[in-house]
């Protein structure tokens, strides 16, 4: 029988809450794998109590790719389909942010986190307490853009989102302005500002300077440049659905 992914979980819960215990489960399961070398046992991402200490209101990049991988199983397991689609686009996330190596051990861990069930609730309110605004903001966009990945939108994952959105405190305008980043229809403009489209012009301009303070790049700085393209998309966004507006509206 093996013990190291039980203990490995039961560590990790102990040391970094229910995403240590997920991310501290995969690491035994790992490390119970014969075929894993020594060196890569030790490494993996890594929440622990001087982590939750030192980065209260302080995410490192670290902490956030650690929450992003276990948000990203519960996605993918939500329509009990595991899709090529949905791993290509994550392999190809951590490579773009990490590098190869990087992306190889997460690739790892999520493999087997896949096999988890995850406390979804829990680890929320986690990533709540210990986790800035912006940067639950950042980790939706990420969440939205796996749930496309496969070109189907489906509704147990769309579910899954919107229950993730609720426990991680984001409001319902949150949600929608993100969803309306990659989810396109008559309205989409309108709900990336979080304005109605019976908004007056006024309301519009002063809707589009909230936005792009709220979705500005420098919000996420602290998780490291690598985070920087995915935070230049939502402000690039932001300026986009504004300019639809001004252009529908002839607004000067």
């Amino acid at each position: 029988m093996s013990f190291g992914k039980w203990i490995g979980g039961a560590l990790g819960w102990a040391m970094g809450g229910p995403i240590g215990g997920v991310i501290g489960f995969a690491l035994g399961a790992m490390a119970d794998d014969t075929s894993f070398s020594k060196s890569d046992r030790k490494t993996g991402p890594r929440i622990d109590q001087q982590s939750y200490e030192k980065y209260r209101h302080h995410t490192q990049a670290g902490d956030f790719a650690s929450a992003l991988l276990v948000l990203s199983a519960a996605v993918m397991k939500a329509d009990n389909k595991l899709m090529k689609s949905e791993l290509d686009f994550i392999r190809e996330f951590y490579t773009r942010q990490f590098g190869h190596a990087a992306a190889a051990e997460q690739m790892g861990l999520l493999k087997e986190i896949l096999k988890k069930d995850i406390p979804v609730r829990d680890v929320c309110q986690q990533i709540r307490y210990y986790m800035e605004h912006s940067m639950r903001l950042q980790l939706m966009y990420y969440l939205f853009g796996i749930a496309k990945s496969d070109g189907h939108v489906d509704k147990a994952e769309m579910n899954v989102i919107e229950q993730i959105a609720h426990d991680l405190g984001l409001t319902e305008k949150d949600y929608e302005s993100l969803k309306a980043m990659h989810y396109q229809d008559t309205d989409s403009a309108y709900k990336i500002l979080e304005i109605e489209k019976s908004s007056s012009d006024d309301e519009v301009k002063k809707a589009y300077r909230r936005m792009a303070m709220k979705y500005h790049p420098d919000k996420v700085r602290g998780l490291g440049d690598q985070h920087e393209k995915a935070a230049n998309e939502k402000f690039l966004k932001v300026q986009e659905a504004y300019e639809q507006i001004k252009k529908e509206r002839q607004m000067k």
